[in-house]
């Protein structure tokens, strides 16, 4: 079974030293994840979390975004997920039709309810309570937005009257939307409304871990009336490509690591589950990992 292999830049300050490489820019690895045959490109939205030593920072994703837009050609980009509470839904969907005008069609928008520590919503200021209720709103004003091009809308947290979006991008029926999802409520909204759905661990990637999530989004597709097949799915996983040995990551479990044939065997048993992309955390995010997943793309595509 063929599968799609996506890059998830990391665009923080890092775990801890060993985690990213600052001797490249975020630029030059998402260029080198374009040339080694990484199918979509999924950079991280987070502001701030807290590490034992201090605050552990980000660059703003959407900016990054139009950066990556700008220097790739071919790979898809997205977001990894959207952050809802970060920022107003009207904004977003503008935010996302640029992005796939500047791009040239090549923007999925990836969105979720939230998720990170309390601290990064309250240090920046962001309302956090109620965040499936705001998400069920910000969905209906993006899709709204992005698939006829207005809104009109009244909720208990959102409102926007008369909203249209203006100039238009490269998909007159609206690009393609993701929801990353993982409890009944998420993966029924992903069913009603979603073009991809995306899962997510950061233990160990096993059939057995993904398995389960796969079920419960079939059940809630059927649950729905949607055929399940009509939902792309993708996952993210972490993978340390340069490594024979268990690295081992403060707080989750070992990567799937290894030469590339073993690593190609492992995420094709992933795939036989159903997925079409896997897009891969690296540990450690260095150029030479993405040369090494690159080796592992060809393995792939060798079947």
């Amino acid at each position: 079974m063929t599968v799609d292999i996506g890059f998830l830049l990391y665009s923080g300050e890092g775990f801890r030293a060993d985690h990213l490489d600052s001797r490249f820019s975020l630029i030059e690895l998402a260029v080198a994840a374009e040339r080694c045959g990484f199918a979509t490109i999924g950079v991280v939205d987070h502001l701030r979390w807290q590490r034992p030593e201090g605050p552990h920072g980000f660059w703003e994703s959407t900016t990054v975004l139009g950066a990556l837009a700008a220097a790739t050609s071919t790979v898809r980009l997205a977001t990894a997920v959207i952050n809802m509470p970060f920022r107003n839904p009207t904004l977003v969907a503008k935010i996302a039709e640029t992005l796939d005008f500047l791009s040239n069609g090549r923007f999925a928008l990836g969105l979720g309810s939230g998720g990170g520590p309390d601290i990064e919503y309250e240090s920046f200021g962001f309302d956090f309570d109620h965040r499936h209720a705001r998400f069920v709103e910000a969905l209906q004003i993006i899709t709204s937005l992005l698939r006829s091009g207005a809104v009109e809308f009244d909720g208990t947290y959102f409102r926007s009257h008369d909203c249209v979006l203006r100039p238009s991008g490269p998909h007159p029926d609206g690009l393609p939307i993701i929801i990353g999802a993982e409890g009944p409520k998420m993966l029924r909204l992903a069913a009603e409304h979603a073009d991809e759905w995306n899962g997510i661990t950061f233990q160990t990637a096993t059939t057995e871990v993904f398995g389960p999530k796969v079920a419960a989004l079939e059940h809630a597709c059927e649950a729905v009336g949607r055929d399940p097949l009509s939902l792309r799915r993708s996952i993210d996983i972490v993978v340390a490509p340069t490594t024979d040995e268990d690295p081992e990551l403060p707080g989750f479990g070992p990567p799937i690591h290894g030469r590339p044939d073993f690593l190609a065997a492992q995420l094709s048993e992933l795939a036989a589950l159903g997925i079409d992309e896997i897009r891969t955390y690296l540990w450690p995010q260095t150029m030479e990992s993405v040369d090494a997943m690159g080796a592992v793309i060809t393995e792939l595509a060798a079947g």
